[in-house]
């Protein structure tokens, strides 16, 4: 992925832990790029956050030292990336480390995907 811009929302899925860095600051809550950083959260770990417990959440807030408003934001704008991928207002596009040569075979595959989450999607509250 480009590094100057931040990553696509479509992308959140696939998202490495720089992307992840790049996102936080894009929200405001650049402060927790590091500890991200150093505990691994990336796309998928984020994806995942919406199965938490409420003791997988409060570890995770004591983990990354997170204020509670500063992780209601979080909170706020993931939920805002998997509406704008319900609503399909993201183009697919292959990740940075993807062979070109399989740009095409990725993006089919990548909106299958896309359909069997957003099934899961409309499941959340």
């Amino acid at each position: 992925m480009n590094k100057e811009h931040p990553p696509e929302p479509l992308d959140f899925f696939i998202w490495t832990v720089e992307d992840v860095g790049l996102w936080l600051e894009e929200i405001n809550l650049g402060s927790y790029r590091q500890i991200f950083k150093e505990n691994g959260v990336n796309g998928e770990y984020l994806e995942g956050m919406s199965m938490f417990t409420t003791e997988q959440i409060l570890r995770f807030i004591r983990r990354c030292h997170m204020k509670w408003g500063d992780f209601i934001t979080l909170c706020k704008e993931l939920r805002r990336i998997k509406v704008a991928c319900l609503k399909g207002e993201q183009k697919v596009r292959r990740p940075w480390w993807a062979p070109s040569c399989l740009s095409v075979v990725f993006v089919k595959v990548a909106k299958r995907n896309r359909q069997s989450r957003v099934v899961s999607l409309k499941l959340e509250p």
